[in-house]
């Protein structure tokens, strides 16, 4: 057998795991999820203005604020390959949304962006690009990884959209991969490689920058424009 059909050789180093950074944008900071002091926020930022908030998540919707608090409660300690963060508006000091790391591995140099909900003030924003952007830019540049995962059900065009202008890149589907809330789910997966990180991080900030966007807010370059360009 040759060396070419054992696959290219790799001088490997383990990533590091995530700890207790908070992770500040220019318009977004991400905060290690405290469920006592972000509960309240979080509970209000997801009221109202988008009814399928809870679509796709695992989770939710929830009866009243007291039922949302003692779920986010469990969640520090729900599992050791995870952590959560509140994504905390600059210019409020308002928890916004909530964003997290799971299938934590350092050993294999990889993690997911998972978790991902936008109260409806910071959905199609510039801050809720920036949510993703930061916790990206952590795993790859601080963190050492060399694959970063993005997974959501294969029906959810929204997160599928969205992966893609983040430029993750599909790269197929488990059938019957879990049972959520009742019904199937078939899981579509995304990934996006260290090698592909220094254009991706070069478009993120490219069309964060305050001069990609005119008196009225409106972008003037798009992701995928940037990456290509």
């Amino acid at each position: 057998m040759s060396a070419a059909e054992l696959g290219p050789p790799v001088d490997f180093v383990p990533a590091r795991e995530p700890g207790g950074e908070v992770l500040r944008g220019q318009y977004v900071r991400l905060e290690p999820l405290d469920p006592r002091g972000h509960a309240e926020g979080l509970w209000a930022a997801a009221q109202g203005g988008d009814p399928r908030l809870w679509d796709y998540l695992p989770y939710g919707p929830f009866a009243d604020e007291g039922a949302f608090a003692t779920w986010l409660s469990t969640l520090p300690g729900l599992a050791p390959e995870e952590r959560f963060y509140a994504i905390v508006a600059e210019a409020t000091g308002a928890p916004a949304g909530m964003i997290a790391y799971a299938r934590i591995a350092p050993e294999r140099g990889r993690t997911e962006i998972a978790h991902v909900w936008f109260g409806a003030a910071l959905q199609r924003t510039p801050g809720a690009t920036e949510a993703v952007y930061l916790l990206a830019h952590h795993a790859f540049a601080d963190l050492g990884n060399r694959r970063l995962e993005w997974k959501c059900h294969s029906l959810n065009a929204r997160s599928r959209r969205a992966a893609e202008r983040f430029g993750f890149t599909y790269e197929g589907t488990f059938r019957q991969d879990l049972v959520v809330k009742g019904r199937n789910r078939d899981t579509a997966w995304f990934s996006l490689l260290d090698a592909e990180w220094p254009t991706a991080d070069a478009a993120f900030r490219a069309w964060l920058a305050p001069e990609n966007f005119d008196a009225d807010g409106r972008q003037r370059r798009g992701l995928a424009e940037l990456r290509a360009g």
